[in-house]
This record gives C-alpha cells, sequence and structure tokens, in this order.
C-alpha cells in the first residue's frame, strides 16, 4: 500500500510539472538598417540556428530607413534593439541628451562609407570631386560624414554640387551620368551597379576610411529604457548575434541561405558576394581577428568622436563611455573568429 502511494504521490508530481507553462520566450523587435541583403546574414543566421532561442529570445527583423533615421526609433522604444551608424548616434545623443541610447556591439569595424564614381568621370581621388556633382540621399550614412571627409582632403566644398537624390534613384543616376559621383556604402552601391550592368572596372570606390577617416561602422545599439529592465535579454541577444557573425563568417555560402529565405527577389550569387566583401573589408579586420567580434578600442572611438567634431558643433560632446558599453559582451574568449 505503502508503495502505491508513494507511486501515485510520484505520478501527482510528474502531472504537476507537466502542467506547468513552458517559460515564454521575451519577443524582440530588431530594426535592421537597411533591407535583407548578404552583410545581414548573422542575425538570420542566429534565428535558424537557434541562437536567440537558446537565450530564451523570440527575434523579429525588418528592414529599415537608412543607418541614420532608425536611431530615433531605438529612443523612442519603437524598437528595443537596432542596426545603426555609431557616428550618427554621436550626434544624436549630442542633440538628444536626455535620450541616453548606447551602442553595446559593434559589428561594421571599419565603415563601408564610400563615394562611388565611374572610372569614365575621370574622378580618382576626392579632390576630383571639386566641380562635379555628387548625389547624396539626405539620411545616407556616408553622406553623414561628408564634412569630416572634405576637412581630411582639403575639398573645396563650395565646389561640389550636392544633390539630395533618393535612395532608390541613386546608383541608377549615376549609372544614367546625371551625376558624377553617389555617397552610400560600398558592398551596397559596388553591386548595385553591378545589377544596372556595368562592369567591375567601370565601377570606382573610394572608402572614406581609407582617405582620413578614423571612425567606426555601424552597431546594435538599445533603448536605455530596455537595457535597465531587461539586462539578461539584452546579454542574451550579443552573445546569439556574435555567434551568427562567427558563424557568417565561417561558412558563408550556408549564411546566405538565411537571407535568400526572407528575399526571394534577390540574387544569390551577387548577395553572397555582398556578404563576403562586407566580411573582408569591414566586419572581421585584422583588429577583429586580433580582439573579437564586437568590443572597440576606447582611444580610437574617442578619436573618431574628435574627427566628428572638426565639423560639426557639439553642445557638450559624448565621450566613448556615453556611445559604446561593452557591459553586455562575453568574455574575449568566445568572440574569437575561428
Amino acid at each position: 500500500m505503502r508503495h502505491m502511494v508513494r507511486g501515485l504521490i510520484g505520478a501527482l508530481g510528474l502531472l504537476a510539472v507537466a502542467a506547468l507553462p513552458a517559460r515564454a520566450d521575451t519577443d524582440i523587435k530588431f530594426a535592421l538598417d537597411w533591407k535583407f541583403e548578404g552583410p545581414s546574414a548573422p542575425y538570420f543566421v542566429a534565428i535558424d540556428k537557434g541562437y536567440y532561442k537558446a537565450e530564451g529570445l523570440n527575434v523579429t527583423v525588418d528592414t529599415g530607413p537608412g543607418s541614420v533615421a532608425g536611431i530615433a526609433r531605438v529612443a523612442a522604444g519603437t524598437y528595443p534593439l537596432g542596426f545603426f551608424d555609431i557616428n550618427s548616434l554621436v550626434k544624436f545623443r549630442d542633440q538628444n541628451p536626455d535620450k541616453a541610447v548606447k551602442a553595446v556591439l559593434m559589428v561594421y569595424d571599419k565603415p563601408p562609407f564610400a563615394i562611388v564614381t565611374l572610372t569614365k568621370t575621370g574622378i580618382a581621388k576626392p579632390k576630383d570631386l571639386e566641380g562635379r556633382i555628387l548625389g547624396a540621399p539626405a539620411p545616407d550614412g556616408a553622406f553623414a560624414q561628408w564634412k569630416a571627409f572634405v576637412k581630411e582632403n582639403a575639398i573645396d566644398a563650395d565646389k561640389v554640387k550636392i544633390e539630395n537624390v533618393g535612395f532608390p534613384v541613386r546608383e541608377p543616376m549615376l549609372a544614367d551620368g546625371k551625376v558624377d559621383a553617389i555617397t552610400g556604402f560600398s558592398f551596397s552601391s559596388y553591386f548595385n551597379l553591378l545589377q544596372k550592368g556595368l562592369k567591375p572596372d567601370d565601377i570606382k570606390v573610394m572608402l572614406m576610411a581609407d582617405y582620413g577617416l578614423v571612425l567606426y561602422g555601424n552597431a546594435v545599439i538599445v533603448n536605455p529604457d530596455f537595457a535597465a529592465a531587461h539586462p539578461k535579454e539584452v546579454a542574451g541577444f550579443v552573445r546569439a548575434t556574435i555567434k551568427g557573425i562567427i558563424e557568417t563568417a565561417r561558412d558563408p555560402e550556408a549564411a546566405i541561405k538565411a537571407v535568400m529565405k526572407r528575399n526571394e527577389t534577390g540574387d544569390e550569387a551577387i548577395e553572397l558576394a555582398r556578404l563576403k566583401m562586407a566580411l573582408k573589408d569591414n566586419m572581421i579586420t585584422e583588429w577583429v581577428t586580433k580582439n573579437g567580434v564586437g568590443g572597440i578600442d576606447v582611444d580610437r572611438l574617442t578619436k573618431s568622436i574628435e574627427q566628428i567634431s572638426v565639423t560639426y558643433d557639439f553642445k557638450a560632446r559624448p565621450t566613448a563611455a556615453d556611445i559604446f558599453t561593452s557591459e553586455f559582451l562575453p568574455p574575449a574568449a568566445e568572440r574569437m573568429v575561428k
């Protein structure tokens, strides 16, 4: 009889455990800067591989309006996390000191900001832009660095006509000769021009980082209220995203499949080439290889803020600590690209 009672109690206990609701995953809306293209692979890899799920997160990814405009969405809490330009975040923090948005994960150690032109224009160096028409979308992250680029390269800005163009017509206008050069992300404009029928030799890309800019690029940024209320979730998101970046670098051919599932109209060969270009030039740099994915050099970030101040009048210049925090990063050993 005693064994029967014990068995009954044990069975009831198992039923009670089974009746408990499963732990609910935390829903997180994540905003990209742009479309579902090759460089966005790490986030989709992290979803498909279950990296976010393992952290108790149900992550959805949305396209964005550009690498600058979306910062306000994170500041407002529309998105708790987003992927935007850290240099524009510096300016945003200066203009909105009450909105303590911070970067928590550096993705583009070297920014893809570029001036893109065609070889037939004869524009071979920054100074050659004088007397020409530069097509630049007002909210473009690369154009946001124009004044610093002008300063570093002694360009007479009065001799460059800036034409505010929309993102969709930027490359077509260059291809059609309606503008002489454009600002843009290197891996976006270059491949968009290839899709317009141009050959690689027809295209000239000047990375701003090769012409005096010490700036960082896009980073994952977080809403301060969300970070304060959900520090474990933010750390989990960062940890899972880093795994996604490392896995993407390890096998870009497999990673691009995660993007193409969500971009059925895209050209897989072009998106794979775009991803590989971004990995090589922007994400897995020499510094990242030595120090791990996601972190920064504080001195370099400080210098980049100083560089922004050359052509931007700060009310109260933010410090590197105001802009980036490493508190949500896992140890460096877990961030190394294997």
